[in-house]
């Protein structure tokens, strides 16, 4: 079918940005007014701790400041990503990126200003300006970060080095993502260019002759840049490694996991809980053997479907009925919520000539929080869809609650409410089917959910944590090294009943979140704790949903840790890890229950 044009859209299935500005003449006149406008920031300059009432003014002015700067960047992106061939929205996004520049430039000095002096004169400020402690945890965890703050002139040479120390990320990219090419795989007799992006395709075959291709095309190729990307990784780890020591942490660990204020004790409890049920993983491989009829399961049979997709198509309004439905148990503000986001025009719905593809939730304090789609009605669309409201109502729960200086959630929690709502559709899916092949479907999404995130994610944090680890001993990160403790994990998490094929030590290269210095621990993490919300919920009803929803208002008011308490969720206990893999093992029990019948 061909694509429809921008203009061809029905207005009501687009979203609404006039709430913004009525039109692009109203965005340019505000960008120009607040251009002259920021140049106040530059009175502050050497003066922020004069008195409480100066940090209190400056402080109030860089919040409103900053709400008309991303009024603005909201609406030029918004604009942007329904039509990328439209010239002036082009235009619109430049000039912002421009004056976000220009801000970040202009309150350069504010954060070295601030700590040059001790909290106590902050403490005192309290004291003498109440209104100040609208700031507190702004300005404490600000002060978190003295000890870790070098001298005016190294903070400056480092910040002029920042795209040299930053060099590894980008290296990579260019490599995997413009240099390394894999050639051809010949499937049913055509011949088909191989990328990295259409791996998955094969490696989910239900041949498995493709499967087997496809995984050799892939690591043997990988193989061909070992050298390069082994050194890339060696500089990158060195480079974090030498950063944390200069900034007078303990590692680079615990340097990557202060900004969000997690204890190491996290990282290291999944990494030991995950390990002691490794059997539960163990146990999804052997029925995956079973079902895909297999003497040996090989690495490259492990993303083969156990089931073949489901042929259903549901229309938007039927999506959004199912939506509401599963979701119907979060209460009645929350179903408010949802149906205002319906109502109200906040979902761009269907895809267009130069849309941006994928989905994603956007907003702030000022907007409506957004939510771009590319919906085709297929069940994935269903799911995109619940996932994607789940972002937004954290958002709309954020910042009704709370001031602006504290109304966004960080990224370490950011994936959990997207994820619960995912869960409860899930299992209202499977409550609502009679259907033996539509159970068995849906369950195999929820196992496949697991293992990828919780078992895989895991591994990849135990791999990165090792390497530094090793770098920090004296041990040199060799190509040789590297991928023999890779494979040595392989062999750890997969257990003796799969077969370890040794292309699989070139794995950890095609891993980019290496790159992101101790990320890939989040999604295991978030999983965790939206498996610990949905039980809670299951079990013990009204209390759970209020502990939920409270966990939705604290939007970025508090440490994501003490965050996630409210919600019933402690991340230093194993617990919240192990009902998570407690709920992987019932449903693999489930789904060889109906598959044996």
């Amino acid at each position: 079918m061909k694509q429809k044009k921008r203009s061809e859209i029905n207005e009501k299935d687009t979203w609404d940005l006039s709430v913004l500005y009525k039109n692009t003449e109203a965005f340019k006149e505000e960008y120009k007014k607040l251009k002259d406008d920021i140049k106040e920031i530059e009175k502050y300059k050497g003066k922020l701790l004069e008195s409480a009432d100066t940090l209190l003014n400056f402080l109030k002015l860089e919040d409103t400041l900053e709400r008309r700067l991303y009024k603005l960047y909201y609406y030029a992106h918004l604009n942007f990503d329904v039509d990328t061939t439209n010239a002036k929205s082009l235009e619109l996004t430049a000039e912002i990126s421009q004056l976000i520049t220009i801000y970040s430039t202009l309150t350069s000095f504010v954060d070295s200003e601030l700590l040059k002096a001790e909290y106590a004169k902050i403490l005192n400020f309290y004291n003498e300006k109440p209104e100040l402690l609208t700031y507190r945890f702004n300005l404490e965890n600000l002060y978190r970060y003295k000890k870790h703050t070098l001298r005016e002139n190294a903070e400056k040479i480092l910040s002029t080095l920042s795209e040299a120390l930053n060099a590894s990320d980008e290296i990579y990219e260019s490599l995997t993502d413009s240099d390394l090419t894999f050639g051809n795989i010949v499937v049913d007799g055509k011949r088909i260019e191989f990328t990295e992006s259409n791996y998955s395709t094969f490696i989910e075959s239900n041949d498995r002759k493709v499967r087997q291709k496809a995984f050799n095309i892939l690591f043997k190729n990988y193989q061909k840049y070992i050298h390069t990307i082994a050194n890339t990784f060696r500089f990158h780890v060195e480079t974090a490694s030498k950063l944390a020591k200069l900034k007078h942490y303990e590692s680079s660990l615990t340097a990557s996991l202060f900004q969000e204020n997690i204890d190491i004790k996290v990282y290291d409890n999944l990494i030991k809980t995950v390990r002691k049920n490794l059997s539960t993983l163990y146990d999804y491989y052997n029925l995956k053997k079973e079902v895909l009829g297999l003497d040996k399961l090989h690495l490259y049979d492990i993303y083969a479907n156990m089931v073949s997709d489901i042929d259903v198509k549901y229309t938007f309004d039927e999506a959004k009925n199912i939506v509401l439905d599963a979701l119907g148990m979060l209460g009645t503000d929350y179903q408010k919520k949802l149906t205002k986001a319906f109502n109200n025009r906040f979902i761009d719905i269907y895809n267009n000539k130069g849309k941006r593809s994928g989905a994603y939730s956007s907003g702030f304090y000022d907007t409506p929080p957004y939510i771009l789609l590319n919906y085709e009605g297929g069940y994935s669309d269903l799911t995109t869809l619940a996932h994607e409201l789940g972002h937004s109502m954290h958002t709309m729960y954020s910042c009704e609650n709370n001031p602006y200086n504290t109304s966004s959630y960080q990224i370490f929690v950011a994936e959990v409410a997207s994820t619960v709502n995912e869960l409860l559709l899930l299992k209202y899916l499977l409550k609502k089917t009679d259907s033996k092949k539509e159970k068995l479907f849906l369950l195999n999404k929820l196992l496949e959910l697991f293992k990828g995130t919780i078992f895989r994610q895991t591994m990849f944090a135990e791999f990165e944590k090792n390497m530094y680890e090793s770098h920090e001993k004296g041990i040199v990160l060799t190509p040789e090294y590297l991928n023999s403790e890779y494979y040595k994990l392989v062999c750890d998490y997969f257990g003796r009943d799969v077969v370890k094929d040794k292309l699989i030590q070139y794995e950890w290269m095609r891993i980019p979140h290496f790159y992101y210095n101790f990320y890939v621990y989040k999604y295991a993490i978030g999983l965790s704790a939206a498996c610990k919300i949905v039980h809670d919920i299951e079990l013990n009803g009204e209390k759970a949903i209020s502990n939920y929803l409270a966990f939705l208002k604290t939007g970025g008011s508090m440490y994501p840790s003490e965050e996630l308490k409210i919600a019933g969720v402690d991340i230093s206990s194993p617990e919240f890890i192990e009902e998570a893999i407690f709920m992987f093992k019932e449903t693999i029990s489930e789904f060889r229950e109906i598959y044996r019948k």
